[in-house]
């Protein structure tokens, strides 16, 4: 056969319209994926969303770890070195079909996002009013509690700090340090006590 007769047939042939209707998703679904902001014209236009987004799980992903860092206050004023909380465990080959151990992982850096995002728009003290920062608050406590107990700690200050991960040519930068926090909780409950 010759090639304008195959390139003829390609598309006036049997099956041609689901041809040039596959090739167009294809050439759509491409431009798509580009992370230029001209390409996000082929997705306005797609009101059904037939168009697949490679970016539906992570619309913005995740180019940089978190660290956590905290420091104690004792009873006698003394304050200690920073140290981290290891939360990233060492990758296993299972882990790529179930990996349900890496949820904490994931809710603490998901918890940081949002004190970050809110100390940004709202600042650093009305930050601590909100539950994110409650709920981080109080996995310090208790990682301070099951590493070195509570009997003489009157309080802790912890810091979220951005590193590159695996690139030791970028130097971590602190993104966030807390103010001092009492070890026991005040709250409600504990005021009348």
């Amino acid at each position: 056969m010759k090639p304008t007769a195959l390139l003829k047939d390609t598309f006036t042939g049997p099956g041609s319209l689901a041809r040039v209707v596959g090739a167009g998703m294809l050439v759509a679904t491409v431009a798509a994926q580009h992370p230029h902001p001209a390409f996000d014209r082929v997705r306005s236009k797609d009101l059904f969303s037939f168009i697949p987004n490679w970016k539906f799980f992570a619309p913005n992903p995740a180019t940089h770890d978190f660290h956590y860092v905290y420091r104690t206050l004792d009873h006698t004023g003394g304050t200690s070195e920073w140290s981290e909380i290891d939360m990233i465990e060492p990758r296993r080959m299972y882990q790529a079909f179930w990996f349900a151990t890496r949820r904490p992982e994931k809710s603490v850096f998901d918890l940081c996002t949002a004190i970050l995002q809110q100390a940004t728009k709202a600042g650093a003290t009305e930050v601590q009013k909100t539950s994110s920062y409650r709920v981080l608050a109080e996995f310090i406590r208790k990682t301070i509690r099951e590493q070195q107990g509570e009997a003489n700690v009157k309080g802790f200050q912890f810091a979220v700090v951005r590193a590159a991960g695996h690139d030791t040519s970028e130097e971590p930068e602190p993104l966030f340090i807390s103010p001092y926090t009492p070890m026991r909780r005040i709250g409600p409950h504990l005021a009348a006590a």
